[in-house]
């Protein structure tokens, strides 16, 4: 499929890059780019040559949330057509979320409500010192609905509803410091840190890691006696898979595992 409102790449490692691209609106989300983010998530997950997602925008701006022609088209919507599209933003960031793969945020600039959304659902969140949150939705007279089960995952009920309530600015710093981002660098080091994550995460087979990513979205809404059962047939899953056995072996013999990949040089 040709994109107009996003670009997806992928390198001879594996590791794929999804960036918003509508810079002149500081990738403003629309229902357009709603529709192509979901077809390349989709090709994403059916991909078993992608080992790692790296998302981030064009430009200055990671995502300015809600474009303001989309927002003004919304006002002329039925209430079963706003249901309709806003069920979309639902399920996009509910298949980002989903996503099979480790997905690393580059973000690179301002992210406002949905792009508040979207980098709370990413795996690992490395924000240059340039970037700026917020949850703008109470502002307009709305509410941030899609986003909120992952903001509130991310932060917690409480710093959620500091945010939230307020539609208040914070830099990276703060961000960091509330957990919405995982590390913060300058603007220039931001391809440098994106590659550190990505090292540790290709040291590891790709079923591995989906499987963990399966194995902590269950367990974070149960209680640790009642994951006794699934986690022990996990685990004895993972022993008997060729990733397993190779992996084992690899430690035994102080030999790097057969799916270890050693970044090199940018293609």
């Amino acid at each position: 499929m040709s994109y107009k409102t996003i670009r997806l790449e992928k390198d001879k490692d594996g590791v794929a890059r999804l960036t918003l691209a509508r810079p002149a609106i500081h990738n403003a989300m629309s229902i357009e780019l709603v529709r192509e983010l979901r077809h390349a998530i989709r090709a994403i997950g059916e991909d078993a040559g992608i080992r790692a997602l790296v998302v981030t925008g064009e430009g200055q701006s990671f995502c300015a949330g809600g474009d303001l022609n989309w927002m003004k088209s919304i006002m002329n919507q039925s209430r079963a057509q706003r249901i309709a599209e806003s069920s979309e933003l639902a399920d996009l960031l509910y298949e980002f979320d989903h996503l099979p793969t480790a997905v690393i945020g580059r973000i690179n600039g301002p992210a406002t409500g949905g792009g508040f959304g979207l980098t709370c659902s990413c795996d690992i969140a490395i924000g240059s010192t340039t970037a700026r949150f917020a949850l703008t939705e109470a502002r307009l007279g709305l509410l941030p609905a899609n986003i909120a089960p992952y903001v509130v995952r991310r932060l917690g009920l409480a710093r959620s509803r500091r945010l939230g309530l307020g539609a208040r600015f914070i830099d990276a710093v703060e961000a960091e410091r509330l957990g919405l981002l995982d590390r913060v660098v300058a603007p220039e080091d931001l391809d440098k840190a994106v590659e550190e994550e990505l090292g540790p995460i290709l040291s590891c087979p790709p079923r591995s890691v989906a499987a963990t990513k399966r194995l902590f979205d269950y367990v974070a809404t149960r209680e640790p006696r009642d994951c006794m059962i699934y986690t022990a047939d996990r685990l004895a899953d993972a022993w008997e898979t060729a990733e397993g056995k190779e992996g084992i072996a690899a430690f035994l013999e102080k030999r790097p595992a057969s799916w270890v990949v050693r970044r090199g040089s940018a293609d």
